[in-house]
């Protein structure tokens, strides 16, 4: 009876301690009324932009653009709030303009929503960009 509740106890322990440390940091909100145009936001003192080469539509390929001044590693993950939307994370190259850019991909979503979060990542400071699909 005494090992079983132990065991319980120690796979609970687990559980609690892979659930913390996979949440994502948290993320800095960046409004942006208008990715194809391209939004900028404020990235620890300097003015960091992002643009969106065509507008997102599920299981069809576009370019991802940011330019951080002083970036070392930018990443993105593309996620439906409340919905698992597996894997997805894209690690941007930098390109010899300064920028960085990867071609992603959004996941289909088989609910039929078009409410997408764009999570960046730049050199460990986490942004959240809501957009809209067509």
């Amino acid at each position: 009876m005494k090992r079983a509740l132990i065991l319980v106890v120690v796979l609970a322990a687990i559980a609690a301690a892979g659930y913390w440390l996979k949440r994502p940091a948290a993320a800095v909100a960046v409004s942006c009324a208008d990715p194809l145009a391209g939004c900028a936001f404020d990235h620890r003192g300097t003015t960091a932009r992002l643009r969106f080469s065509s507008q997102p539509a599920p299981l069809e390929a576009f370019e991802l653009s940011v330019r951080a001044p002083g970036a070392g590693r930018i990443s993105a993950e593309l996620q439906m709030s409340g919905m698992d939307m597996g894997f997805n994370r894209y690690d941007l190259r930098p390109a010899p303009d300064g920028a960085f850019g990867a071609k992603v991909t959004l996941p289909a979503c088989v609910s039929g929503r078009r409410d997408w979060v764009l999570y960046l990542d730049i050199d460990g400071t986490r942004y959240a960009l809501p957009f809209s699909t067509r």
